[in-house]
């Protein structure tokens, strides 16, 4: 997916509910951000904000749907490039036609990881199939550390299997939680899954204490940790907690994907759809995108043009700042 924010919005603070005052969850706000291309869709954005930025090494958060295709034209995002970063595609419903530049040529469907590094350079397309009626899921980015941010480029397909734990049933496509481990490999200690929770139900789920962590609400109104989230919503909860308490206040089904990770220490530079730790990096990437280099390879079987680069802003670009993450104190 293609980045053309460049003013991330800030969060605001929710209020911990009496059962749980020890553990402070902050709450951020979507902020609606169409795609590149001239096919454009709208999504909904939580991660990057101006106060935070990464969640462990989650450092991109995108929420749409559930559209109607025949009314917004699907998703249609051009070839474009990425470096520094992986790409995670989970779809709640729908298909989208992924093409990279390694010649990989997959389908992301429901309940289905799609995860492409991008590492020195890659370049892709994602174009929601004739298929498709209804189009709804999440497009995650993950930043890669120092050591492996030159990483050569690759892809991976996972299907999870459901498991039960509490009032919960979990798809867990990075990382472990529940007794389940996915068998993707991550460069940082990471947790992504999917948990549809039960009506009017709570479930208790043990977690790593040196993870940070951010609930994404896709429908039904949730608490974490005693802070009530509402559909479009990220909850944030710090380190040191080993247990995450989830309760659905809604008499539906309610659905969440839950990220966490270890706090990512390093300081990025993030611009279009480029990871970077100065400048000069950025501006490097962009000018061997514009000049069509063997960097990002060539995405065949697309129906146009790839999407260019906007310009550099005239200031130079400067580090994305995260706060000291939260701490838990039960």
């Amino acid at each position: 997916m293609s980045n053309v924010e460049v003013d991330p919005a800030a969060p605001h603070r929710g209020a911990a509910g009496q059962g749980e005052a020890a553990q402070r969850v902050d709450v951020l706000t979507a902020r609606d951000v169409p795609l590149g291309g001239p096919r454009a869709m709208t999504v909904r954005r939580t991660l990057p904000q101006r106060a935070r930025t990464l969640i462990g090494a989650w450092c991109f958060v995108d929420h749409y749907g559930p559209d109607n295709v025949a009314d917004s034209g699907g998703m249609d995002v051009a070839p474009h490039p990425h470096t520094g970063l992986q790409t995670v595609s989970w779809l709640f419903s729908g298909e989208i036609e992924h093409r990279d530049s390694m010649g990989s040529h997959a389908l992301v469907r429901p309940g289905e990881l799609n995860l492409m590094t991008g590492g020195y350079g890659i370049s892709h397309s994602e174009v929601s199939t004739t298929r498709t009626t209804t189009l709804h899921g999440v497009q995650l980015w993950v930043a890669l550390p120092e050591e492996h941010r030159h990483a050569d480029r690759d892809f991976r397909h996972h299907v999870p299997s459901p498991v039960r734990l509490d009032k919960a049933e979990i798809r867990v496509f990075l990382g472990s939680l529940a007794g389940d481990t996915s068998p993707v490999p991550t460069f940082t200690p990471l947790l992504g899954a999917e948990l549809v929770l039960d009506p009017r139900s709570t479930t208790t789920l043990p977690v790593d204490s040196a993870f940070e962590y951010g609930l994404l609400v896709d429908h039904g109104d949730v608490r974490m940790a005693g802070t009530l989230l509402r559909p479009a919503e990220l909850g944030y909860l710090g380190t040191g907690n080993d247990t995450l308490t989830l309760a659905n206040e809604t008499s539906s089904p309610a659905r969440v994907v839950l990220l966490g990770g270890t706090p990512f220490e390093e300081q990025i530079v993030m611009w279009w759809n480029f990871i970077g730790r100065d400048h000069k990096d950025i501006a490097e990437a962009r000018e061997a995108w514009e000049n069509a280099s063997d960097r990002f390879g060539t995405v065949g079987g697309y129906d146009g043009d790839r999407l260019p680069a906007p310009a550099l802003p005239h200031a130079t670009i400067a580090p994305r700042k995260n706060p000291t993450p939260l701490k838990g104190t039960r």
